[in-house]
């Protein structure tokens, strides 16, 4: 009928269903479980939470698993950046391989890579026997422990990156040439601004994926306590010994630092956007 709009069927489901799936998914995977923690955390009483965080073996514990968590995000934030670059900008032989190997930690049980490194880099390994005439341990140490982290964090920054490098006009980057530019002054005022939003994005999902490892970690570690015990291990523990206050106290000072440097991350990602856009 003439002056009558139709507006066109669409396959997926309306805002009412998509907004209800979102939040019941939403909330069974994370809003429960966290909101179980801290009503339970709440049940111990402040005073409580602080006495067992309040102990050198936690506090070690927790600064190896966010301290080293940071070093290999930053780690990864190069090294991924350089791995996106050659797969997307370069044609050579063997590039499918190296691009479905760096998607192996996702698919590789933790537990499994755990044992894969250590088997590698052990005193015996044939990383570790090479390494041991320069005097460089990696299992058993905090080395090995990075060792992990950045195996696991690396593809969150390569597949984050790579789709962006593909966007990239060249265009852009030859006429950068042609006004007399640098390879490096191109690079860090053509193509790394628009660049930037994606690696803080990956580098936040390879933090967040560090800090709550475990599988991987465990075998490698040597889980000496206030020498390489990661945090989730010890939560682990508590568990095994049936204190649970305790397993939970800790578990909420993971949770409360996770937070703020997940937020600070997200403050610097908004404050780049906004400069390289006034840029």
């Amino acid at each position: 009928m003439r002056g009558v709009a139709f507006r066109a069927s669409s396959p997926l489901p309306g805002f009412g269903i998509s907004f209800g799936i979102t939040a019941a998914m939403l909330s069974c995977v994370v809003l429960l479980p966290i909101g179980a923690l801290l009503f339970r955390g709440a049940l111990v009483g402040p005073v409580g939470l602080w006495e067992t965080i309040n102990r050198p073996r936690v506090w070690s514990a927790l600064e190896l698993s966010f301290m080293t968590s940071l070093y290999a995000a930053l780690f990864n934030l190069v090294f991924g950046l350089a791995v996106a670059w050659t797969l997307t900008r370069y044609r050579f032989w063997g590039r499918k391989l190296i691009d479905a190997t760096v998607d192996l930690p996702f698919a590789l049980p933790t537990a499994v890579a755990g044992i894969a490194l250590t088997t590698l880099y052990a005193p015996n390994g044939v990383f570790g026997a090479a390494l041991a005439p320069l005097g460089i341990q990696v299992a058993y140490t905090r080395l090995g422990i990075f060792v992990a982290l950045v195996f696991v964090g690396l593809p969150f920054v390569v597949r984050t990156v790579q789709p962006v490098i593909e966007e990239l006009e060249r265009e852009v980057e030859e006429a950068s040439a042609t006004l007399g530019a640098s390879r490096a002054r191109t690079f860090v005022r053509v193509v790394l601004p628009t660049l930037a939003p994606a690696l803080l994005t990956g580098g936040a999902l390879a933090f967040a994926r560090s800090v709550g490892e475990y599988g991987s970690v465990i075998f490698i570690a040597g889980n000496l306590p206030n020498v390489t015990e990661i945090a989730p291990l010890l939560i682990v523990i508590r568990l095994e010994e049936f204190d649970y206050d305790g397993a939970v106290a800790i578990a909420i000072a993971m949770l409360a630092i996770s937070f703020a440097m997940l937020l600070a991350i997200n403050l610097i990602q908004v404050w780049s956007r906004r400069r390289f856009a006034d840029a």
